[in-house]
């Protein structure tokens, strides 16, 4: 039996499609800056001279790492507003969950980084008097940044992809329009293939981003 193709369903839902597309974005750049910003944080403390602070880098990173992004979700779902009385929408908990996930994955990526970067070069920086922070502000993170532009681009596209898990909590991104369009006017195929095509671009525009930034940045140093 041959299968009649039949994507006409989006043009008279494309306002579904653009929604999830939309929220899609917000979701992924959210959880990814917020990501970069405890990743960051949490690597610099594992990198640290101090045994509390790599203590803590260390537990912070190992524990969101083993913890499946799907469990978070799921935890800060259900256990958030136990725990605090407050109902969070389901963008806010989708955030906080995959903010949390991706920080464990930045943090390891700033850490071997950050550890890359020869001794030499802190030494150097001592002898001119910088402390800890101005040593990492203006010698060290320069210097690692370049080099971890690839393994931050890989986390992103990851993080993007996970974004999928927020339907399971009726987040409307592009997953859950899928599974809207495909219930409603039951073309699953078609709604799957179409929602498919639009993260491939999605991660091709951003791969592509991030080659002409590294390329950009390798030319200055």
């Amino acid at each position: 039996m041959t299968y009649q193709w039949d994507f006409s369903f989006l043009i008279t839902n494309w306002a579904v499609v653009a929604a999830g597309l939309i929220n899609t974005l917000k979701l992924a750049v959210t959880s990814i800056l917020g990501g970069l910003a405890l990743g960051l944080i949490a690597g610099s403390a594992k990198s640290s001279r101090s045994v509390l602070l790599r203590m803590v880098g260390t537990v912070w990173i190992e524990a969101f790492r083993n913890v499946p992004a799907m469990v978070l979700v799921f935890w800060c779902f259900f256990a958030v507003p136990i725990l605090t009385g407050i109902q969070n929408d389901r963008f806010t908990v989708s955030a906080i969950a995959l903010t949390l996930y991706a920080s464990a994955y930045f943090g390891e990526i700033y850490r071997s980084g950050i550890e890359s970067v020869e001794r030499g070069q802190w030494e150097a920086a001592k002898a001119l008097g910088f402390g800890y922070l101005d040593q990492m502000r203006y010698f060290i993170l320069p210097q690692a940044v370049t080099r971890m532009i690839p393994a931050f681009t890989n986390e992103a596209i990851e993080v993007v992809k996970l974004t999928a898990i927020a339907s399971t909590i009726a987040y409307a991104e592009l997953m859950y329009a899928a599974k809207q369009l495909s219930d409603t006017e039951y073309r699953p195929v078609e709604a799957y293939t179409a929602i498919s095509v639009l993260f491939i671009a999605v991660l091709y525009v951003l791969s592509m981003v991030s080659r002409r930034v590294e390329a950009t940045m390798n030319a200055r140093t």
